[in-house]
């Protein structure tokens, strides 16, 4: 009996040519996922940042969403992580908790353990 390997010839350049190709793909596709999940959870720590500065300040869902110009509704739903924020919304915010923004995003990138 022959062993199913041996009838098979040896890879070729185009053959290993291929599985690179492949190798390099798969690469692209865990990088990506991982970006994605990063992304998730500095928006996840973002919500929570803003959540907890409203909280600290005394403010409720109603002041805070008056004095940005939003709804009640929106604030809500961005602090329960149901909507991602425009970057409009995220300046509103923050003006409106009298924070800086790009101080904020930098918290939340060290709280997700993804700031470089």
């Amino acid at each position: 009996m022959v062993h199913p390997a041996a009838s098979h010839p040896p890879p070729t350049r185009q053959h290993v040519t291929i599985v690179a190709s492949v190798g390099k793909s798969f690469q692209r596709y865990v990088e990506r996922v991982v970006s994605v999940k990063s992304c998730e959870a500095v928006s996840s720590q973002v919500a929570r940042l803003l959540r907890e500065e409203r909280a600290r300040r005394n403010m409720s869902l109603n002041e805070l969403s008056a004095e940005a110009g939003l709804s009640r509704q929106m604030v809500s739903y961005i602090e329960q992580e149901k909507r991602n924020p425009s970057l409009d919304t995220l300046l509103r915010l923050a003006a409106a908790l009298g924070i800086n923004l790009d101080v904020l995003i930098r918290r939340a990138r060290l709280a997700a353990g993804t700031s470089k």
